[in-house]
């Protein structure tokens, strides 16, 4: 036994359904569509069928939707800085720049609006990007805290399928 002799199972490969190639055929005529109507058209396409379960259309809201895996972001203003946020470890901070800062202070956060980096420059402090959230730094194995919070995610790269040739 060898590659050139293997084959299908019996009854796994169907021939396809030549349809509209006359009457003898048992499918000519309406070539299987019936008579008539929408169905029997050109162009015409099934909804999309999901097996039974509730469909994707039913089980979201006709108006406005909240994805599931969006990034919860808690704002902080410039003014609120020197108080403790009552926030998750799964949630990224922004701070914005409403308000005035009279110390100088180095900031760890997500996100920075201009005007919130400008105001915390101009008080002698300094803004560092992080890029986890605090439990997903946590959970890097083989860095130390702080330095797993500030270092990017590594991109996932997608491999390609190389074709094996068969050489004869």
């Amino acid at each position: 036994m060898d590659l050139s002799s293997l084959r299908p199972a019996k009854g796994a490969v169907k021939g396809r359904k030549r349809v509209g190639r006359g009457p003898g055929s048992g499918n000519g005529t309406t070539a299987g569509k019936g008579n008539k109507g929408q169905q029997a058209r050109s162009g015409y396409q099934r909804p999309i069928i999901e097996g039974g379960q509730m469909p994707i259309y039913r089980r979201l809201p006709k108006f406005g939707f909240t994805a599931p895996n969006r990034k919860s972001v808690t704002s902080v203003n410039v003014v609120d800085l020197k108080h403790l946020c009552n926030a998750s470890n799964q949630d990224y901070f922004k701070v914005l720049g409403n308000g005035e800062l009279t110390s100088a202070v180095t900031i760890t956060a997500h996100f920075f609006s201009k005007t919130a980096e400008e105001k915390i420059a101009k008080a002698g402090g300094k803004t560092i990007k992080a890029y986890r959230t605090l439990e997903e730094a946590s959970k890097v194995n083989g860095l130390p805290f702080e330095e797993a919070l500030l270092t990017p995610k590594a991109k996932l790269v997608k491999v390609k399928k190389v074709k094996k040739t068969v050489k004869s």
